[in-house]
């Protein structure tokens, strides 16, 4: 191979601009997600009235798993996220979630994004 085909070619100059951190341009925070589990009974209702607790507010879950355990198929797993949802708020709902006769158990946490 020859000598002159293994010199590097030139590079463009690019403006020092263009290098330099974005981190003053306003980048949007994403909201907060809300994550429940819930354990209840198997039976009809427990869904839509869980449901009903977001509608009433206008909101609409962004994931929503359910299913159908135990040995009898009696045991109902509810996994739902909601974005937006501040904390207190979802705490509050929780704890309605928790006064329904066929709950058994609510876990909540908080997705935050860095």
């Amino acid at each position: 191979m020859r000598a002159d085909r293994l010199t590097a070619s030139p590079v463009p100059s690019v403006p020092s601009s263009a290098y330099q951190s974005s981190s003053n341009q306003h980048t949007p925070v994403p909201d907060p997600v809300a994550c429940f589990s819930i354990q209840a009974l198997a039976e009809p209702t427990v869904m839509p009235r869980v449901l009903e607790l977001f509608a009433k507010r206008g909101l609409i879950p962004s994931r929503w798993h359910s299913d159908l355990g135990g040995r009898r198929q009696d045991e109902l797993t509810i996994d739902f996220q909601v974005s937006g949802l501040p904390r207190d708020k979802a705490e509050l709902i929780a704890h309605a979630i928790r006064q329904f006769v066929s709950v058994s158990s609510v876990l909540t946490s908080e997705k935050l994004y860095a």
